[in-house]
């Protein structure tokens, strides 16, 4: 009798843990409503205001202090120069789960589900945040707005299915930024994408960079981008590296050809990243990733999409500069802790390179950055990305004026002067051969070497601060 009695707790036990563990559709207890289908109703921001321009002495924290969209710098507006674009994965997706801790963000609306209907709601949030924060663009990969099926059939179709939803939201005044097919998170691309030593992951990657193409053009994107984030290496001794550089380049050659068939005019872009997450990423920085294009003669399909803390010059001078990661590290942490730009000295360095790029139409700044692991409140999302927005405006005003002052570029062409005469024109031209250089040194004698003035650089730089 006592062992029947047992069984029966036990089974009312594993009765009540099965209720139990199925997540609700909607929360009811974070402050959120639901209507009869489970749908969310109300805002999902409700404590939170349009977003607007208070200007520097304002101490509302939810208000912009240094961008004003419509203010005209240099002649252009404020809102064109900088393109704000607000990133998906971390804003809408981002755990707070780090190396080293479980995730410890929960926002109201999530239901603990990656199912059809949560990913609809986030498409939800994800515009009331875009129109309140004064934003008109957005950007994402393809596994984040929409969950994985059991086939690629499956997966696609839950794609459009929110796809549909957010072309509904966007109307005509926002549209993505860029979208991009996640090839670097599921078990299949543990070897790589277009790099994989096989075949079927290769096809695979193929497919769903065709289909993530197909909604960012559907969706009125301005760019795609292509992050190699498992196109690399670990070792050498297991790796035919020739034959994955060939196989990477023929993918891109595939990718731009069927960019033309669908009539999509947006622009191809390659984000470099040094080692992170393979010991050595193919796409390490600027100048190799454009040797790589350059030695497959994919120089004129593609741009680059670099980060903040990066080498802007080395695209820019290219030519190749074609959008901005609007995210910052810390030198003392091993790893890429994508954080929102905050420091004003680099935003003025990175607008400087920015200004003399002419802009990045039709690329912009999109913010790869991610609330610290501490910060929890929604409200936080407002903030991180106000002060990355107020910080990169603030550069800008910065840029500006260092530009029209004109002391610092006076400084720059005052050091390289002795090239401003008859022989170093000659040299600038390819018209100096070793002969007539190797004359001038006799007839010279031991050249006079003036400073560099790198303090009075550095003055100037800080005064505009």
């Amino acid at each position: 009798m006592a062992g029947r009695i047992l069984l029966l707790v036990l089974f009312m036990n594993a009765v009540f843990f099965i209720v139990n563990a199925v997540p609700e559709t909607c929360p009811a207890n974070l402050g959120g409503k639901c209507g009869e289908d489970g749908e969310w109703e109300g805002e999902f921001f409700p404590g939170v205001p349009k977003i607007k321009y208070e200007g520097p002495s304002s101490k509302n924290p939810l208000s912009y202090k240094w961008y004003n969209a419509e203010e005209v710098i240099l002649g252009k507006k404020m809102k064109d120069w900088l393109r704000f674009s607000v990133a998906f994965w971390h804003t809408f997706r981002g755990t707070g789960a780090d190396p080293f801790g479980a995730p410890t963000k929960y926002w109201p609306w999530e239901d603990g589900t990656n199912s059809i209907a949560m990913a609809k709601r986030r498409m939800r949030a994800n515009f009331e945040f875009l129109s309140k924060l004064g934003v008109d663009r957005w950007c994402f990969h393809d596994r984040d707005i929409a969950p994985d099926g059991k086939t690629l059939k499956e997966t696609n179709s839950n794609l459009d299915e929110v796809v549909a939803l957010a072309k509904e939201l966007q109307g005509d005044k926002i549209r993505p930024l860029w979208g991009t097919a996640q090839l670097f998170m599921h078990p299949r691309y543990m070897h790589g994408a277009a790099t994989s030593s096989e075949l079927g992951v290769y096809a695979y990657a193929a497919a769903q960079v065709k289909k993530a193409m197909e909604v960012t053009h559907y969706l009125g994107g301005e760019n795609y981008v292509f992050w190699g984030g498992r196109e690399g290496y670990q070792t050498l001794l297991n790796t035919d590296m020739e034959r994955e550089l060939d196989h990477m380049a023929k993918f891109l050659e595939a990718a731009a050809a069927y960019k033309k068939k669908i009539g999509f005019n947006g622009t191809l872009l390659i984000e470099p990243k040094p080692q992170e997450p393979t010991k050595h990423q193919y796409d390490w920085d600027a100048a190799t990733t454009l040797n790589f294009l350059r030695k497959y003669g994919l120089l004129a399909e593609f741009k680059l999409n670099i980060y903040c803390h990066h080498d802007l010059e080395t695209a820019r001078i290219n030519g190749m500069l074609g959008n901005i990661d609007a995210n910052t590290g810390d030198p003392q942490v091993g790893w890429d802790t994508d954080q929102f730009l905050t420091d004003v000295g680099e935003a003025t360095m990175v607008m400087i390179s920015v200004i003399r790029n002419g802009g990045l139409a039709p690329g912009g700044f999109n913010f790869d950055a991610k609330l610290r692991r501490e910060s929890t409140d929604v409200e936080d999302l407002f903030i991180a990305h106000i002060s990355g927005m107020d910080t990169l405006a603030r550069g800008l005003r910065n840029a500006a004026k260092l530009i029209e002052d004109g002391s610092l570029a006076e400084l720059v062409s005052k050091r390289y002067s002795s090239f401003d005469t008859e022989l170093g024109a000659q040299i600038e031209a390819g018209k100096a051969d070793f002969e007539m250089l190797e004359k001038k040194a006799m007839e010279w004698g031991e050249p006079k070497v003036a400073s560099a003035k790198q303090e009075l650089a550095e003055m100037i730089f800080q005064s505009a601060l």
